[in-house]
């Protein structure tokens, strides 16, 4: 059987690609036309993997963060041999069902890295994974060394998080990470002339990235810049100028080779052109062959790194495995437990964030696996403390300093989580969630256990005005899938919320924290984390049947509780709820729902936010006291005064709806 040509083993990819388009209907076949031999020379020369083993720890990465081009990577992975992507799978492309989806989901057992869709999102998840390799490979050497490449379009390049990642991938000096750029010059609107001028080669080497400019389609010319990438220590962009939708005589190198429908003509003619006359979904041997035969070549280089797994001391070698598994380390609870008895007896911290800080810094030494990456407010969230920094020259920090560059910093902590053995924490203010929001769902599309911190989460900021007062940002976050929102009260429940957050594996989690102080409202620790339910009980009414109950989250449960107060003293029997967490809240059964709302009662929801969402669990007979606008400049208590949010207010609005 002749060994077939490299030209051979592109058009593998090229009409795996034409025909899954055509039985589709639709797709983009641009990519995987225009990258045939770029991916050819990275699988078939240079790519550490093992189909066998998808989830083989020190695999290297492949992020496709053009992912429209999706059918790329599925040759690729069917290609090589791996069992999940067989030919009824590129078949069904884009079919219900199938697990070649019209963009990449994230399912590692099939080779998908990360669900790649919004452009941008996976050349920064791509930064994020060599930074976890170089994380781990400082602290284990003999068995974390890998490389993490990226397929980008135009498109990645162009959109802003794609340039904040090349500033701090070039600032970090990330040399495992290779990014592949296809420089076709077309978009979907046309020429890339539309809508820039600059040199993005230029832009790439001014941020101290190693740059090569190749031919996309000469497949040695592309195998020796991939060779002279993995020696470079800097991050390398290899700029591949390709013809977009190169094969298909009547799109290529236009603006229709981007996604345009292909037809049955298309796909004879292209035969006809390449010298192809294999049938649909069909191979010649030897291409088959040699394509499988990539696919196991490092069989023997994953065995022998077992062998050196196994060879580790064995602390060493526990510690390495249960970062890998993401399991937690014995005792970890223990820490958080300590604390809510120290943190009860002592003056509250000097804002909520720091309370959140104080935490962390007390579970340096139980869980030395999390890396805290933080958009340039090491001092008003002080979560640095005793850890040091992430650089250039030391990759053992557990401190990123990600500069003002908070779309990034989601979207490189979506990538640590997905690579695995580190626990990503992003910080910044609530206010700036937005920045980070597609990255954010992107986590909960994934279901990746990233941990979004954030402070300053209300009008309590005080005199930096309204664009730094988050009043409409709790509610966004809230109507996110799979988003657990964690706002706590005091020093008690933020213990028991990071608690949940470290527990919570399916999901990523958001923390949300007052920047000013936050009384004790829980004045014993108690064994029971009260909060792992959502809502809460924190004070029951007395002296009679229960007839108002006010819920209240975060910064207002101590208003709620003086406003518990005032109503007793005045013969009014009242309730007050802690709900820190209303996902939480919503999976309880009816009956502890009902018991903790007080069915009967009136309801007086209270937060410095907006209304919006409040009334599944204020009912008919509900009132909210709370924001109806933006906030505004001035003093944190003049503010709640202005504003109307005070204990008063929530007593008037009780008897209001007591008397209606």
């Amino acid at each position: 059987m002749a060994t077939p040509s490299s030209a051979e083993l592109a058009n593998a990819i090229r009409f795996l690609a034409i025909d899954a388009i055509v039985r589709a209907g639709e797709g983009h076949q641009g990519v995987p036309l225009g990258m045939a031999e770029i991916a050819t020379a990275l699988y078939i020369r240079h790519l550490k993997f093992d189909p066998t083993d998808p989830t083989w720890p020190d695999r290297d990465r492949v992020v496709l963060s053009n992912g429209h081009g999706s059918m790329l990577l599925y040759a690729l992975l069917h290609l090589t041999g791996y069992q999940r992507i067989e030919i009824e799978q590129i078949s069904s492309f884009r079919d219900f069902g199938s697990r070649c989806e019209g963009h990449p989901e994230r399912d590692p057992a099939s080779g998908i890295e990360v669900t790649t869709g919004p452009l941008g999102q996976g050349i920064a998840n791509a930064l994020g994974m060599a930074i976890a390799e170089a994380w781990l490979a400082a602290r284990y050497p003999s068995v974390v060394d890998h490389h993490t490449y990226a397929f980008v379009g135009d498109g990645c390049l162009q959109e802003g998080v794609g340039q904040e990642m090349i500033s701090l991938a070039g600032h970090l000096r990330l040399g495992k990470l290779v990014v592949l750029w296809d420089d076709n010059r077309i978009t979907d609107d046309g020429p890339t002339g539309l809508a820039i001028s600059e040199d993005v080669a230029a832009r790439c080497r001014i941020a101290g990235w190693h740059v090569v400019e190749v031919d996309g389609h000469d497949f040695e010319a592309v195998s020796a810049a991939i060779t002279a990438a993995k020696a470079d220590p800097r991050p390398s962009m290899l700029a591949c100028r390709t013809v977009i939708a190169k094969g298909i005589a009547r799109l290529q190198g236009q603006r229709g080779g981007h996604s345009a429908r292909l037809f049955a003509e298309d796909a004879e003619q292209a035969r006809r052109d390449l010298g192809w006359s294999s049938a649909a979904f069909e191979l010649p041997d030897a291409v088959r062959a040699a394509w499988r035969a990539a696919g196991k070549r490092h069989r023997r280089e994953r065995d022998a790194w077992t062998a050196r797994v196994a060879a580790l001391p064995s602390n060493e070698r526990a510690e390495f495995e249960r970062l890998i598994a993401g399991s937690l380390p014995d005792g970890w609870r223990d820490v958080l437990a300590d604390y809510k008895c120290r943190a009860v007896a002592a003056e509250p911290a000097a804002s909520g964030i720091f309370i959140s800080a104080e935490i962390n810094d007390a579970l340096i030494e139980t869980m030395p696996e999390r890396l805290v990456a933080c958009a340039d407010l090491e001092a008003p969230t002080s979560h640095k403390r005793r850890l040091g920094a992430f650089t250039a020259s030391d990759r053992r920090g557990g401190y990123l300093h990600c500069g003002v560059r908070e779309h990034v910093m989601g979207a490189l902590a979506n990538g640590i989580a997905a690579h695995g053995g580190i626990i990503p924490l992003t910080l910044t203010y609530l206010a700036f969630a937005d920045y980070q929001r597609p990255a954010m769902r992107m986590a909960a599309l994934m279901g990746l256990p990233v941990k979004f911190v954030f402070s300053h989460d209300s009008i309590g900021i005080g005199k930096n005005g309204p664009t730094h007062q988050p009043v409409e940002v709790l509610a966004a976050l809230r109507a996110m899938p799979n988003m657990l929102v964690l706002r706590p009260a005091d020093a008690v429940e933020a213990a028991e919320c990071w608690e949940i957050a470290y527990e919570h594996r399916s999901g990523p989690s958001t923390l949300v924290f007052a920047r000013q102080a936050l009384p004790h409202v829980r004045s014993a620790p108690g064994s029971e984390n009260l909060s792992r339910r959502g809502a809460y009980l924190l004070a029951d009414a007395e002296d009679g049947a229960r007839q108002v109950t006010v819920l209240a989250t975060g910064s207002e449960v101590a208003l709620a509780l003086a406003a518990r107060d005032t109503l007793q003293a005045a013969g009014i029997p009242t309730a007050v709820v802690s709900m820190p967490s209303w996902e939480l809240f919503e999976a309880q059964d009816a009956g502890y729902r009902d018991a903790v709302l007080g069915r009967g009662s009136v309801r007086v929801g209270c937060e410095a936010a907006m209304r919006f969402g409040w009334d599944r669990w204020l009912g008919e007979r509900g009132g909210f006291v709370g924001m109806r606008g933006f906030g505004a400049s001035g003093p944190a208590q003049t503010l709640y005064e202005h504003f109307g949010i005070t204990a008063d207010a929530i007593v008037a609005e009780a008897k209001r709806l007591l008397a209606r």
